[in-house]
């Protein structure tokens, strides 16, 4: 009984603290959306590369700060290895990479609410393929998806969305959704900071070798870049920093944390204030405009996101 009364018990969940960390990381996602399209505008400097910096960057951050203060969370079984390169190469780099590509050719805001239809795909996958129950809630998800999705593209107008833009952003929903279907399985088995990092591992291997860092454009990280609104400039190298700190490191952090302290489902569901964020900050700093029925399509999509986080 002594020994009981000693040992110590897990921090208790603070869910204040857990959607205060939620909006946080995805008020930081939103900004790195706006700083990564001006850096990519530079010469030289492609999506495929400023993916790699964040990517490489994020985790070589991560790993030496787990060398320091937990070596134990790089320990890798042989059998974990597959899954974990899966999770960095399609979960991590092509979701990060397409939607870099998505936000290149579409409004940032659109860009992000094709990204986040994953959920959608995610409950659709659970009921014909894993055959588990899904709430009716699921169809109706369904159908304000491709409702909003139907006004933010301006069908009749005969769409008004660059076509590359859109498949990038339907494809980074798909990769999306296959983060989160790997993860869900990974960190029942790992420390979800652990898979982050090994997975950015595999990443950054995978693009070393789809473009060798020797043939990397470093002289384009000292091109200035123009600040929107502000009548200053800065090197690509700080925003390449930012993308890297505040853009990866420290809002994956946040959203791990928040885990502690609030369920999945309502991470999830909190998180779709990213693409309203990134709309606003791209309509202020950017001056990327959305007209009526795009906004309106967009609020729609949102809620069929909520519905569709809440289906399984």
């Amino acid at each position: 009984m002594g020994d009981v009364a000693h040992q110590s018990s897990p921090p208790a969940a603070r869910p204040l603290l857990g959607y205060g960390l939620t909006i946080l990381a995805a008020t930081l996602f939103a900004i790195n959306g706006s700083v990564s399209k001006l850096a990519i505008d530079v010469d030289g400097m492609t999506t495929l590369r400023w993916t790699q910096i964040r990517s490489s960057g994020a985790f070589l951050g991560l790993v030496v700060a787990l060398a320091i203060l937990r070596p134990d969370l790089l320990r890798v079984r042989r059998a974990e290895l597959r899954n974990l390169a899966i999770y960095g190469i399609v979960g991590i780099a092509l979701v990060q990479w397409l939607y870099l590509v998505a936000i290149t050719r579409l409004p940032i805001g659109i860009g992000l609410i094709l990204e986040f239809t994953a959920p959608v795909l995610i409950a659709l996958w659970a009921r014909f393929v894993w055959h588990e129950p899904v709430r009716h809630r699921a169809w109706y998800a369904l159908a304000l998806v491709i409702v909003g999705l139907v006004l933010v593209a301006q069908i009749w107008r005969g769409g008004t969305l660059d076509a590359w833009g859109v498949a990038a952003g339907f494809g980074a929903a798909a990769a999306l959704a296959l983060y989160y279907l790997m993860g869900e399985r990974l960190v029942a088995k790992r420390d979800a900071l652990s898979i982050v990092c090994v997975s950015l591992g595999f990443t950054t291997l995978f693009w070393a070798i789809v473009q060798p860092w020797w043939s990397f454009p470093f002289s384009a990280l000292s091109e200035p870049v123009a600040l929107p609104r502000l009548d200053a400039s800065v090197p690509v190298a700080v925003f390449a920093l930012w993308t890297i700190v505040l853009g990866a490191i420290v809002p994956f952090v946040l959203s791990i944390s928040a885990l502690r302290h609030l369920p999945a489902t309502t991470v999830g569901i909190v998180a779709t204030f990213e693409p309203v964020a990134a709309a606003a900050i791209a309509w202020l700093w950017l001056g990327e405009a959305l007209v009526a029925a795009q906004i309106l399509g967009g609020l729609i999509v949102l809620v069929g996101i909520v519905l569709a986080e809440t289906a399984r």
